[in-house]
């Protein structure tokens, strides 16, 4: 699904009779392998390899497998879940937030090229909880809109994930000003 997007807009919704789709993979294997624009919404999880080379496009999901966002290169990637192992495997461009409530997810960070924190910047926190509300529109994720009710207690659950070489290279730094004089 989404191989080599370039463009449209994908909106994956579970069955309204599934309980949790945010603990369901309802979007298989490889998905946006290669995609250079567009973006995804998908109110549950996706298989292993999520966003593989992925170039630009940007996607919002409940979860996935193993190797996510391996070798990304450009877009942004939300995940309001678990993700597997190896997360980040070479990931040289774009930004990634993941959602981790139970702390676990350093577990299965490939940190070779990457860098986390939690989030610092008033720029970035702006893009993830905008990414998350269109996510919640376009899907009507239960899940999603629960989050964004509780902003204030979950914001500081989640991880941005940023490649290391494109940190001098951000129009928007990792961490406001005013954050980094309180340190």
């Amino acid at each position: 699904m989404g191989k080599g997007l370039s463009g449209a807009t994908l909106v994956v919704k579970p069955s309204p009779t599934l309980n949790f789709p945010e603990h369901n993979a309802i979007i298989g294997n490889t998905c946006l392998y290669g995609a250079t624009s567009g973006k995804l919404f998908a109110a549950g999880g996706a298989g292993e390899r999520f966003a593989v080379r992925n170039s630009g496009a940007t996607a919002v999901v409940e979860g996935m497998g193993a190797n996510g966002c391996e070798y990304m290169t450009g877009g942004q990637v939300v995940i309001l879940g678990e993700v597997g192992e190896n997360f980040a495997a070479g990931m040289t461009g774009g930004m990634a937030f993941v959602y981790d409530p139970h702390d676990r997810f350093e577990l299965y960070l490939n940190a070779d090229s990457v860098v986390i924190q939690r989030l610092a910047s008033a720029h970035w926190e702006k893009v993830l909880h905008s990414l998350m509300s269109e996510h919640a529109e376009e899907t009507q994720s239960r899940f999603a809109k629960e989050l964004l009710r509780d902003w204030d207690r979950v914001r500081a659950h989640f991880w941005q994930v940023c490649p290391k070489e494109m940190i001098k290279r951000l129009a928007h730094p990792l961490v406001d000003e005013e954050v980094k004089e309180t340190a």
